[in-house]
C-alpha cells in the first residue's frame, strides 16, 4: 500500500480500472476520480503550492488538463469546505504587487507556464464574492455615461439586455471614457480617451474623437491577461489607486506591461468587467450558471450539505407564552434562533464566573472574538482594504480588526457601493460593565460576536448589513 508522499494527488490510483464505474456520481466519491477526467494512460503531472491568506501552503499533483475550478474543488474537500461557489484560485506577482482571479475554465499548466524566472509568482486559494456579480447586478458595473450602443438599438435597453449583448457574437456595446496610460519606457502618465471595441482597446489621438483616423490601437486581449494593481501608486507611480494592466503571454517580464489607471473603483470596475465578457464571452455565462461539471457529464462535486429526515421534519418552535407555536415566518426563525445562541452564551459566561474573578472574565470578554475568522488581529487599515480588495468589492463584505490610533478601540471595515468604508467600534463603560458600540451608546453589545451577529441581521446605522466576511484560513 505505497502512496506518494510529495503531494496530494488528484487521481488516487490512475492505473487501477474502476469496476463501478456509475458510482462515480456519488457524492461521496473523490474529487476528480478517473471517470472525470479524460481517458488518458499517459498524462503528464506536476506537483502545484497553492496559498492561503494566512501564507500556510499545501503541494498538490494534478494532471496537466486541471481547471482552476478543479484544484478548487479538491481544496474545498480536502479542507472541508463549504462550496458556496465563490472559492478562487489567485495568480499573485509580488514584485510588481498585481494580482489576478484566473477564470474557472482556465488551466492552471498554461497560466503557470507564462510565468517569468525574475517574477515571484504564488497561486493563492480564496473567496472572490465579486467573481460573476455582474450577471446578478449589472446596473452597478455599467454606468450609462460610460456605455454607449449601436445606433439601431433602442435607447431604452435593459440591463439584462445589455448583458445580452455583452455575450453575442455579433453586436458589442462601447465602453469609453478617460484613463491614465503609462508611456512605454517611460514614468510618466497621459490621461486619455479610451474606446472598447469588439476588435479591441483604442485611444483617441484628438480629444474625444472616435473617428476611425484619430483612433490608435492599443492591446488586444486574446494573448494577454489582465491583472489589477493591489498596492496602488507605491510601486507603478501611478496618478490613482485604481490600476489595471495588460501583461502579454510569455512576455519579458514588468517592462512589457501596457499599465493603465482610472479615477475611481467605478470606472476601473467598469473597464475590467466589460474586457472580461469581450474576451470571454458566453464561457463566464456557463460558469456562472453550472459552477462545476465533471468531464463526464455528471457533476458530483457541486454538494451541498444534505439534512436527513428527522433534520427536515424539525420546525421552529415559540415557547414563551401560555401555549406554544410554530414560527412559520423565515426571518422571525432565524431571529429567534439569533437570541437563543446569545442567551445561551450569556449564560455561559455566567457559569463561568461563578468559578473565577471577575478580572478573568473581562479579560475573556474582551479577547472571545479573537477565535473568529472575521477578525483580523493586527493588521493596518491598508491591508484591510486590500484584502476586502481581493476578496470583492461586493456590498457586505467586511472584516474587523485592532484600531491602529486607538489600541483599546476596534474598527469595522466594510464595502459598500464599490467603495470601503471604515466604523470605529468604541468601547463603552457602564456600572462597571464593558459594552461596544458603533451609534454613540444608543445600541450596546456585551462582545464583538454579538455587535457582527446583530448587523448580519440589520443594517442599523451602517449602509448596508454585513454580509460576506473575509477569512485568514489555513490549508
Amino acid at each position: 500500500n505505497r502512496r506518494k508522499k510529495k503531494g496530494d494527488s488528484i487521481l488516487e490510483n490512475p492505473s487501477i480500472p474502476n469496476p463501478f464505474p456509475e458510482l462515480c456520481c456519488s457524492p461521496f466519491a473523490s474529487v476528480l476520480s478517473a471517470s472525470l477526467l479524460p481517458k488518458a494512460t499517459s498524462r503528464k503531472k506536476q506537483v502545484i503550492k497553492v496559498y492561503s491568506e494566512d501564507d500556510t501552503s499545501r503541494a498538490l499533483e494534478v494532471p496537466s488538463d486541471v481547471t482552476a475550478r478543479d484544484v478548487c474543488q479538491l481544496l474545498i474537500l480536502k479542507n472541508h469546505y463549504i462550496d458556496d461557489h465563490s472559492w478562487t484560485l489567485f495568480e499573485q506577482l509580488t514584485h510588481t504587487g498585481l494580482g489576478r482571479a484566473i477564470e474557472d475554465h482556465e488551466l492552471v499548466m498554461e497560466v503557470q507556464s507564462n510565468w517569468v524566472m525574475e517574477e515571484e509568482t504564488k497561486l493563492y486559494f480564496r473567496k472572490n464574492y465579486a467573481k460573476y456579480e455582474f450577471f446578478k447586478n449589472p446596473l452597478s458595473f455599467f454606468p450609462d455615461h460610460m456605455i454607449s450602443f449601436p445606433s439601431e438599438t433602442n435607447a431604452a435597453l435593459s440591463h439584462s439586455g445589455i448583458l445580452q449583448m455583452f455575450l453575442s457574437s455579433s453586436t458589442y456595446p462601447e465602453i469609453h471614457g478617460y484613463l491614465h496610460a503609462k508611456e512605454q519606457g517611460k514614468k510618466s502618465w497621459k490621461k486619455l480617451y479610451f474606446l472598447l471595441r469588439r476588435s479591441g482597446l483604442y485611444f483617441s489621438t484628438k480629444g474625444t474623437s472616435k473617428e476611425p483616423r484619430h483612433l490608435q490601437f492599443f492591446c488586444e486581449f486574446s494573448n494577454s491577461d489582465m491583472y489589477m494593481s493591489l498596492t496602488g501608486k507605491k510601486i507603478s507611480g501611478a496618478p490613482t489607486n485604481y490600476g489595471f494592466c495588460f501583461k502579454p503571454n510569455k512576455s519579458g517580464g514588468s517592462r512589457d506591461l501596457k499599465q493603465l489607471c482610472a479615477d475611481d473603483e467605478q470606472s476601473r470596475t467598469c473597464w475590467m468587467t466589460a474586457i472580461r465578457l469581450l474576451k470571454y464571452g458566453m464561457q463566464l455565462y456557463q460558469n456562472y450558471m453550472q459552477p462545476y461539471q465533471g468531464r463526464s457529464g455528471c457533476s458530483p462535486l457541486n454538494i451541498t450539505p444534505m439534512r436527513s429526515i428527522s433534520e427536515n421534519s424539525l420546525v421552529a418552535m415559540d415557547f414563551s407564552g401560555h401555549r406554544s407555536r410554530i414560527i412559520e415566518n423565515p426571518t422571525e426563525a432565524l431571529s429567534v434562533a439569533v437570541e437563543e445562541g446569545l442567551a445561551w452564551r450569556r449564560r455561559g459566561c455566567l457559569r463561568l464566573n461563578s468559578h473565577g474573578s471577575p478580572i478573568a472574565m473581562s479579560n475573556m470578554g474582551m479577547s472571545i472574538h479573537r477565535s473568529q475568522s472575521w477578525f483580523h488581529h493586527k493588521i493596518s487599515r491598508e491591508e484591510a482594504q486590500r484584502l476586502i480588495l481581493q476578496h470583492g468589492l461586493v456590498d457586505g463584505v467586511f472584516l474587523v480588526r485592532d484600531s491602529q490610533s486607538n489600541p483599546k478601540t476596534f474598527v469595522l471595515s466594510l464595502s459598500h457601493g464599490l467603495k470601503i468604508k471604515h466604523f470605529q467600534i468604541v468601547p463603552l463603560e457602564d456600572d462597571g460593565k464593558l459594552f461596544y458600540t458603533l451609534d454613540d451608546g444608543h445600541t450596546r453589545f456585551t462582545d464583538l460576536i454579538q455587535l457582527v451577529e446583530f448587523y448580519q441581521l440589520n443594517k442599523g446605522v451602517l449602509p448596508c448589513k454585513l454580509k460576506h466576511y473575509c477569512a485568514r484560513i489555513a490549508l
